[in-house]
Parts: C-alpha cells; sequence; structure tokens
C-alpha cells in the first residue's frame, strides 16, 4: 500500500536522508551532491507547495512536492517527485504517480505540468514515458528547463 505523509518538522530528517541520498540529482540541480537541513526546510516546509513522504509498505521511500496552482501561468506542477536512491530501478516511481495522480490530481485538474533540467535526459525519459509531453523551455537558476505536461484522460477525449 502506498500512503502520502505531509511532511513536518518533525520528518524532515527523512526527507534530508531521500535527497541526499540522490547526489547526482542534487549536484545537475545545485551544483553540490547534498543538501543543508535549512535548505531543506525551506524547500518543504512552505505556504505555496504540498509536500508529502511516500510510505510502500512501511518504508519511506520518495517524496512529491506538489503545487496545485502556478500563479504564472494557473496551471498545477509537480515540483518534485524523489525515490531514495536505495529503492531506484525498481517501479516504485511509475507506481506512486499513478497513485499520486489517483488521490490528488485526476478529479480537479484537467492538466499537470512539470519542468526538467535540460540536461537529465533520464528523467525526461521517464516523464514521457508516462504521457508527459514537451510544450516549451524556461530559464530557471541559469539553467534550461524543459516544460512538460500532461493532459488528463477526460479532456484529451472532450469529457470536461
Amino acid at each position: 500500500m502506498i500512503y502520502f505523509e505531509r511532511v513536518t518538522e518533525d520528518t524532515l530528517e527523512n526527507v534530508l536522508e531521500i535527497i541526499n541520498s540522490n547526489s547526482t540529482y542534487n549536484t545537475l540541480e545545485n551544483g553540490i551532491s547534498s543538501r543543508t537541513m535549512d535548505e531543506i526546510r525551506n524547500q518543504f516546509l512552505n505556504k505555496t507547495t504540498d509536500s508529502f513522504l511516500i510510505t510502500v509498505d512501511h518504508q519511506q521511500i520518495g517524496l512529491i512536492d506538489f503545487l496545485k496552482n502556478n500563479p504564472k501561468d494557473n496551471c498545477p506542477w509537480l515540483g518534485l517527485l524523489m525515490i531514495h536512491g536505495d529503492f531506484h530501478s525498481k517501479g516504485y516511481g511509475k507506481t506512486i504517480y499513478q497513485a499520486f495522480e489517483e488521490q490528488f490530481i485526476r478529479d480537479e485538474i484537467s492538466k499537470v505540468r512539470i519542468g526538467i533540467i535540460q540536461e537529465n535526459e533520464q528523467a525526461k525519459r521517464f516523464w514521457t514515458s508516462l504521457g508527459f509531453c514537451v510544450y516549451g523551455q524556461s530559464q530557471w537558476n541559469g539553467k534550461t528547463v524543459d516544460c512538460l505536461e500532461q493532459i488528463s484522460k477526460k479532456e484529451s477525449m472532450g469529457l470536461e
């Protein structure tokens, strides 16, 4: 069973462990292989996004960060879906996204957007395999980001 638990001050150590188990991503995003507790606190304990620890079979294995409405485009954005490094390549990412989509997205939202640092080919392959398509590019912290979106099945079938 998959559970989504809101990130709190009490769970930040677990968040830090998950983030720092992904040194390649950290280096790509921030130029350093690990993050500090203050960085994690600022990113995941805020009033703008909803952040959840992901528990599968009683083990916290991931993290998801979601912005329900980006004021720049009035669309929801998935800021991060990260699986602990020890659990990569085991199919958790796809299963977790589908569970998150069903619980938080499907009935309320017609599309979801994400940004992927252009050099992150692995992430681009993962998200396009889930039906996300590139619709543009932007700049973020001096990096080129591919912007992708996934249209809900209802909207793509003209049911909205």
